[in-house]
């Protein structure tokens, strides 16, 4: 009896400790398992982030756009979201090629608009330069996307000035100035060895007054005097050997410079110590030039050769000017140097014939054989020679003596005089005939 007791107490024991450990057991679970649950919902947007971020470091750009936007769609208001928006734009800058940088400047521009507030605007503001630059053609193609880096960069540093990026930008601008600059330089360099002197020195003037870190400024500014100085313009001309002497004393034409100076009478300044310490500073600084292995190399490459960019200095922050800032123009008795909505200075009454003419934005550039007015009401070509431009006077004076009241050739009554009409017709066919007599001289020539 004693043992059956003792057995049943045992079960009885054994029923109520499995009784009591189910219980807590389900007590536990249901404690948490909603703590579970919030985590899960609280933890999904960070999942389908870090597994999008994996997914761009393999270079998966599909699948890693998939993943961000079902973020950006499904949890709208995620800490993740901001990032999110730019690993969008980081997809198509890091795959590249022509549609994936353009979409990247969409996407950074996007993420500027709705987060222009964020540290990371800088970051996209720098981006979408970079992503202008890496497009950049050489000087002597299209330079509509280095004008887009220009200004892209341009914004980046006048809006972040203090960032870690600005040594950077800095960079990069000056390399798409030496760009810009060096397109501008090529097609001045045609005009100039041709003597064109129209077509030659308004780049020129842009050229040395917007781009001064050009590593071919200190020869513009020297091609800019030649060209003043045979037009017989030399207090002009002085002006830029000066700056040549001044601003680039370590250039290989600042001797010539100042033979030039002492030969027209003028004095030679002495060296900027700003610019004297700029350019020693820059010939230390490392330039990448490409070896001889290299080069036939870079002339498969799309893009341009940067290598003789600047190291040093402040690159050109204001945006590009439509007009120039002076130019050669005809004046009385021949050439006078006009500054851009200015009147004339330093005219000395003598001239070559050729001029230079600042044209407006809208208008056309006049025709090469366009009339200048003389005093007398003569118009003659600018271009023409001596005995043209006396012919044409000539015939200003023998119609300065018509009747002043009816012109040669016209009635009372404004209408056309019959008789002159029958003489301009009698005079065309004439004409004619002869044409038609040389015509036929020729083959009759040519017949055996």
């Amino acid at each position: 009896m004693r043992r059956m007791r003792t057995r049943k107490y045992n079960w009885i024991g054994a029923a109520l400790a499995l009784i009591l450990f189910t219980g807590c057991a389900a007590q536990k679970t249901a404690t948490t398992k909603p703590a579970a649950d919030g985590n899960g919902s609280a933890e999904a947007d960070k999942v389908l982030y870090e597994r999008a971020v994996n997914d761009l470091q393999h270079n998966r750009f599909d699948l890693s756009r998939l993943s961000m936007q079902t973020l950006i769609n499904t949890y709208p208001d995620s800490e993740y979201l901001a990032k999110a928006k730019l690993a969008i734009a980081d997809s198509y800058f890091k795959e590249g090629g022509s549609t994936g940088l353009t979409q990247a400047v969409a996407e950074y521009t996007d993420f500027i608009t709705f987060f222009p507030f964020l540290d990371e605007a800088a970051y996209a503001q720098m981006q979408i330069g970079m992503a202008h630059y890496r497009r950049m053609e050489k000087p002597d193609r299209d330079r509509s996307e280095a004008l887009e880096a220009e200004a892209a960069l341009q914004t980046f540093l006048q809006k972040y000035p203090h960032t870690e990026l600005t040594p950077t930008a800095e960079q990069r601008l000056r390399e798409v100035q030496e760009v810009l600059a060096d397109g501008d330089f090529r097609i001045a360099s045609f005009y100039y060895i041709r003597r064109m002197d129209k077509a030659s020195a308004p780049r020129l003037l842009d050229l040395v007054n917007r781009y001064p870190l050009y590593s071919q400024a200190d020869r513009a500014n020297w091609m800019l005097a030649s060209i003043y100085e045979r037009n017989q313009h030399n207090d002009v001309a002085t002006s830029y050997y000066a700056r040549l002497v001044k601003e680039y004393p370590l250039s290989s034409l600042a001797a010539e410079a100042k033979s030039k100076l002492v030969k027209l009478g003028a004095p030679v300044p002495q060296p900027d110590p700003t610019a004297l310490a700029r350019m020693q500073k820059d010939q230390q600084a490392p330039h990448d030039r490409p070896g001889l292995l290299k080069r036939p190399g870079e002339l498969l490459k799309s893009g341009p050769d940067v290598s003789a960019a600047a190291r040093v200095g402040q690159p050109t922050l204001t945006p590009q000017a439509e007009d120039a800032t002076d130019t050669l123009s005809p004046g009385g008795g021949g050439l006078s140097v006009v500054a851009a909505g200015g009147a004339p200075a330093g005219n000395n009454g003598s001239g070559t014939g050729a001029y230079v003419e600042t044209v407006s934005p809208g208008t056309s550039d006049p025709p090469a054989g366009s009339s200048v007015t003389n005093p007398t009401g003569a118009t003659a070509g600018a271009n023409d020679p001596p005995a043209a431009a006396a012919s044409a006077q000539d015939q200003a004076g023998q119609s300065s003596q018509a009747d002043p009241n009816t012109s040669a050739g016209t009635s009372a009554n404004g209408n056309a005089d019959p008789s002159t009409q029958n003489q301009g017709n009698q005079a065309g066919s004439q004409g004619e005939s002869t044409s038609k007599k040389k015509k036929n001289k020729k083959q009759a020539r040519v017949q055996p």
